[in-house]
């Protein structure tokens, strides 16, 4: 069940970096596409990091699907505002949220919104990380994800998984 977490939340992370407002070409079908590719790329990139020999291609096939499949719903329904409230949101829960506390954002224009829930700071490697999970509601339907960002030196927040 953690395997499928981490690659759930690589995928949301580069599908949600990858969706644009415009679509690119022109609308909510490019913006799908660039998310199912983002999402692909990134689940396979993080299924490829778990078990060895055959496990991992069997790791890396579900991340490409599991990726492509997540990564094209929210490429599809999120625009760039709830990017920026999503991504807004997610910083001040990692850097000021207190454990198991959702802090919650909604695009007024959109109708869409959601919670990011972040947990104990823990020390990893000299850094302090912190797990997460985001829900995201897009027309009335949920879609959650988990995760680990660790502060970088510049004070930004890089997700780890």
């Amino acid at each position: 069940m953690k395997i499928v977490k981490a690659i759930a939340i690589g995928a949301m992370a580069l599908a949600l970096a990858a969706c644009d407002q415009q679509g690119g070409f022109g609308g909510a079908g490019t913006k799908q596409t660039i998310g199912t590719v983002g999402g692909a790329v990134a689940g396979g990139l993080a299924g490829s990091q778990i078990g060895g020999g055959s496990g991992r291609l069997w790791a890396t096939g579900a991340g490409v699907l599991l990726g492509a499949l997540v990564g094209s719903e929210i490429g599809k329904s999120l625009d760039r505002a709830d990017q920026a409230y999503l991504g807004q949101t997610t910083y001040n829960a990692l850097e000021t949220g207190r454990t198991g506390q959702p802090v919650q954002w909604r695009n007024p224009d959109s109708g869409n919104y959601g919670t990011v829930t972040p947990q104990a700071a823990q020390q990893y490697s000299g850094q302090t990380c912190r797990e997460y999970s985001q829900t995201i509601y897009v027309e009335g339907q949920s879609q959650t994800a988990y995760g680990t960002a660790c502060r970088q030196p510049d004070g930004s927040w890089q997700i780890r998984n």
